[in-house]
């Protein structure tokens, strides 16, 4: 919680079992340290649940990022499979959306969708496809990262109502080779990325560097490449990709985020094992 400090809340999503199958949830809990290093976790509430439910293993999402203390944005995957992905292109499911809730899960009422008697009022944008990288830039505005098929990930600033697409029109193709719906990268009505990447590098966690430790990153994103193994730097000028850099880490990195004095930390991911580590890049010299 951004009350962190004073009230040892924290908030975070996963996948939970649920008579129809699964979804993502999102929770709120107090974290009680235990001076050692260690801690549990006291009057846990889940605050929000994905809907519809469905049988399935795969594209969950999610990241969370507060901007401000009651506004919180969820990202959720549209659980992949062909019989329920074009679900993302529908209003009425939370399959393939950004969410936008307060801390007790509640749609704000500044959201696009509120009035629309068919529409989930929790959703800000949608048409996506699996979102797992999420961040604030030095505005406040949310960009995001999502996994694109075989090719297309995506670099999206999502805004209020706008649909980005997914499926009917991607910079990807099937892991089969084959075309996905029409084949097409543009439609009237839908938004074309900021910039995508193909081949894909697999993006998860992300985060905005601001700080004096490393200023050549000063106004950049840094997102964690799970096929790439290691971190995709992205600088940003005037709202587009300036240019990109790659720092090697030869391991799967599943989360990024910037200390207080500026530090980069990773934490890593080994899809074997489920071993990781906890790694401080730093910039080419």
């Amino acid at each position: 919680a951004p009350d962190f400090e004073s009230s040892n809340r924290i908030f975070f999503s996963f996948a939970e079992p649920r008579e129809e199958g699964n979804a993502t949830s999102v929770a709120s809990a107090t974290l009680v340290l235990d001076g050692n290093g260690g801690g549990v976790l006291e009057d846990v509430e889940v605050i929000f649940r994905q809907q519809p439910s469905y049988d399935g293993t795969m594209h969950f999402g999610s990241r969370l990022v507060f901007a401000g203390d009651d506004v919180l944005y969820v990202t959720v995957g549209e659980r992949s499979d062909a019989q329920v992905r074009d679900q993302a292109q529908d209003l009425g499911s939370g399959l393939g959306k950004i969410f936008r809730i307060d801390r007790s899960g509640a749609p704000l009422p500044d959201n696009p969708f509120v009035d629309h008697d068919t529409a989930l009022p929790e959703i800000w944008s949608y048409g996506h496809r699996n979102l797992q990288s999420a961040a604030l830039d030095g505005e406040g505005r949310l960009w995001t990262v999502e996994h694109g098929p075989r090719g297309g990930d995506e670099l999206n600033r999502p805004e209020a109502g706008l649909n980005y697409g997914w499926p009917k029109v991607t910079y990807g193709v099937e892991y089969s080779g084959e075309k996905v719906g029409e084949g097409i990268t543009s439609l009237e009505g839908t938004e074309q990325p900021v910039y995508y990447w193909d081949p894909s590098f697999a993006p998860s966690g992300m985060a905005y560097y601001q700080g004096e430790e490393f200023p050549q990153w000063n106004g950049a994103f840094l997102i964690g490449g799970l096929v790439s193994t290691g971190l995709v730097v992205v600088h940003i000028e005037g709202d587009r990709v300036a240019h990109e850099e790659r720092v090697p880490l030869e391991q799967r990195v599943r989360d990024v985020a910037v200390g207080p004095d500026g530090a980069v930390l990773v934490v890593t991911g080994d899809r074997g094992s489920g071993k990781g580590q906890v790694l401080a890049p730093r910039p080419a010299p």
